[in-house]
């Protein structure tokens, strides 16, 4: 079934965090993400299994940080096509026919100009070469995700239209201030709404930076600004530090109970961010049901 039909029939559960799964498989600190889908392939394609299991519809593949500027920082700016490639192929390999692949592209971490030293078309060749190798490597829809600066966000947008034919979804991270919601670049839901959607996102939303007792905040800004189906994608609470680490406590139960006032708000589709795991996904799933 084509994926945008599939979001008009049913609430679509997405998988949650790869990165906390990465981190308790013995991902170090400063070490590549994206690197393990060529080192430790069955230790990715194992995440993706576990959340299948869980009851997820979508799987995110390991490439949040796989656009060729991202990973210049770890000298490994040529093998993004390849390691892209790979990401998608594992999730793919992972997935039952029923289960789809998202390609998550995240933000490259560099400013534009004239904040920085980053030009648009340098951008645009970077997210279209990653929407590219994903698409080839099986992906069935592009994830553009906790994006702030909305010229980058837009940019990733038509790159991945011009590149593919797939859908694209488009999510920004936002922070809850006394006077609303606004990415750290001053982004507001509703200007993020618009601008995704004139740049070619199909579907469109929020994730990460907040716990879902603020998330649910911003869905029905995002619904009064937009017809665009809506993806949220909260962390499990807010994180603490722990001996250095971050560490997030809401636990399933406690995250599951959001869910319905997710949908019941407008969401379309749902699933987890920074902190969660499968059994968080496996409540999201039981929660549906009910």
């Amino acid at each position: 079934m084509d994926f945008l039909t599939l979001v008009r029939q049913k609430i679509v559960v997405f998988d949650g965090a790869m990165g906390t799964m990465l981190f308790q498989a013995g991902l170090s600190g400063g070490e590549c993400p994206e690197i393990w889908s060529d080192s430790h392939p069955d230790e990715i394609k194992k995440i993706h299994q576990l959340y299948c299991a869980a009851g997820c519809d979508v799987l995110e593949t390991n490439s949040f940080g796989g656009s060729s500027i991202k990973l210049k920082s770890y000298g490994l700016e040529k093998r993004a096509p390849e390691l892209n490639r790979k990401a998608a192929r594992i999730a793919r390999s992972a997935a039952p026919a029923d289960t789809y692949v998202a390609g998550s592209m995240g933000p490259t971490g560099q400013f534009l100009q004239p904040l920085g030293d980053l030009g648009p078309e340098d951008l645009f060749n970077s997210f279209a070469e990653q929407a590219g190798a994903l698409a080839e490597g099986g992906a069935d829809l592009l994830c553009i995700e906790t994006m702030m600066d909305i010229q980058e966000a837009t940019i990733a947008v038509k790159a991945a239209k011009e590149r593919t034919s797939l859908p694209v979804i488009a999510t920004m991270t936002f922070n809850k201030t006394p006077n609303g919601y606004f990415t750290m670049m001053g982004v507001t839901p509703t200007e993020a709404a618009r601008q995704l959607r004139e740049a070619g996102a199909d579907i469109v939303g929020s994730n990460c930076g907040n716990g879902p007792d603020e998330m649910i905040g911003l869905i029905p800004l995002f619904a009064a600004a937009t017809e665009l189906p809506l993806l949220f994608q909260s962390n499990a609470g807010m994180p603490k530090l722990v001996d250095g680490k971050a560490i997030y406590d809401m636990g399933p139960d406690e995250f599951a109970e959001w869910i319905p006032r997710f949908v019941h708000s407008g969401a379309r589709l749902v699933g987890g961010c920074c902190g969660t795991t499968p059994e968080h996904i496996r409540k999201i799933a039981a929660a549906l049901k009910k």
